[in-house]
């Protein structure tokens, strides 16, 4: 596949066309991934003018078209903006049928992408850059994480506020390409992850660090650092408080990387049909997300309603601290910045795992993303009045209840 040109003049062209795509996404969809034609302009001068496009009537959708889309865990607020653009009709909108798929610890959402399983899937991007090195077809079309979300917390009375600090400890962490920041942090400390430090297998919650069996513990500002707030304090018999833990955050020590984004296959957008509902896919969830953006409580019952089994506190706190790692998106939702991407593939480059070997050997190259279907997307959702990049955002307050009830 061949990447849209970055230039300027390039860069308008293509918002132009593929915007085009995207006004007539509810025209004639259908199963097989087809699409209306627009109706030929009139050869006769004494022809009554075409309407413009703010003018032409819109087509009916008859035939929504199928869309499967991969999520990498289950049903939460991580993937707000896609339950929020399935339950209030964006995707209905552009005429997609969007079935979503839950994750899980065996499942490799770019793997299923890859093998044809799913037509798009959600994957943080340095695991995605390792599966695409291995063969895997699969290209970023959407950006929409612009900050990690990944924290190491500890007790405050550890001594631990620094990479540095770890050499020695107990450091839990989940695997499954999830530790790779962590790794960065400390091989930018000059430690080697497999040697000087004791790395444990976490569970996907913070109970060894509550019961002090780690030192550290792996956890996401959006869901377990949550989940040691919502704890109580046997000597107060209070919920713990920030204060009673460090964190290092590893957008602050410089070896963040991209997190969550869409994939789409490369090798079907080389066919005009898939990159045409590959348009409508995007703007349709981008436009989901920037309804979480404005309405977090909705977006949050949203998800518990599609049978999120954490509670409504726990879903609200993670629904505001997602909209902080996509707001604000100075270059519109969506929008990979080449410089953050840069920092992702020099880090990944850069980062000994514990068998000492690269997250990645070679740069993969532009054509690993394309910014055609995102700059499109914020274009036609642009005019529709919407704020694509977020400028004005402001979080809300949430108060954690015990257990996030």
């Amino acid at each position: 596949m061949k990447t849209a040109p970055r230039g300027r003049l390039a860069a308008i062209v293509g918002v132009v066309a593929v915007a085009g795509m995207t006004l007539a996404a509810c025209g004639g969809g259908s199963s097989s991934g087809e699409s209306s034609s627009a109706a030929p302009a009139p050869e006769s001068s004494s022809a009554a003018p075409a309407p413009s496009e703010s003018e032409a009537p819109a087509e009916e959708c008859t035939e929504p078209m199928p869309v499967n889309l991969q999520l990498q865990w289950f049903v939460q607020a991580q993937f707000g903006g896609y339950y929020a653009a399935k339950d209030k009709g964006f995707y209905a909108e552009q005429c997609l049928d969007v079935t979503i798929l839950e994750g899980g610890v065996d499942i490799v959402p770019q793997t299923q992408l890859a093998q044809g399983a799913a037509d798009y899937a959600i994957a943080w991007v340095p695991k995605a850059l390792a599966s695409r090195e291995q063969g895997a077809g699969i290209v970023d079309v959407a950006q929409v994480y612009q900050r990690s979300g990944t924290l190491q917390v500890s007790w405050a009375d550890s001594g631990i506020s620094t990479p540095a600090d770890l050499a020695g400890k107990k450091v839990g962490n989940w695997g499954f390409g999830n530790e790779y920041e962590l790794f960065a942090g400390l091989t930018q400390a000059g430690l080697k992850p497999g040697k000087d430090v004791e790395l444990v297998q976490q569970q996907f919650d913070m109970q060894a660090l509550l019961n002090r069996e780690i030192d550290a513990a792996q956890a996401m500002t959006y869901n377990e650092y949550a989940q040691v707030l919502e704890a109580v304090n046997p000597d107060t018999g209070e919920l713990y408080k920030p204060e009673d833990f460090t964190v290092i955050n590893w957008n602050d020590v410089g070896t963040a990387m991209y997190q969550d984004a869409i994939w789409a296959s490369e090798e079907r957008l080389a066919d005009p049909a898939y990159q045409d509902m590959t348009q409508r896919f995007v703007t349709a969830s981008l436009k989901g997300w920037i309804y979480c953006r404005d309405n977090p409580e909705e977006c949050a019952q949203i998800i518990t309603a599609n049978g999120s089994k954490l509670g409504a506190s726990h879903q609200l706190w993670m629904m505001n601290e997602v909209n902080k790692l996509i707001w604000p998106s100075p270059l519109g939702v969506g929008v990979i910045d080449p410089a953050l991407w840069a920092q992702t593939v020099s880090v990944a480059l850069n980062t000994l795992n514990a068998d000492e070997v690269t997250i990645i050997t070679a740069d993969p190259g532009e054509a690993a993303y394309t910014n055609q279907y995102a700059e499109a997307a914020n274009a036609a959702l642009t005019a529709e009045g919407l704020n694509t990049t977020g400028d004005d955002f402001a979080p809300i307050v949430v108060e954690l209840k015990e257990g996030g009830a």
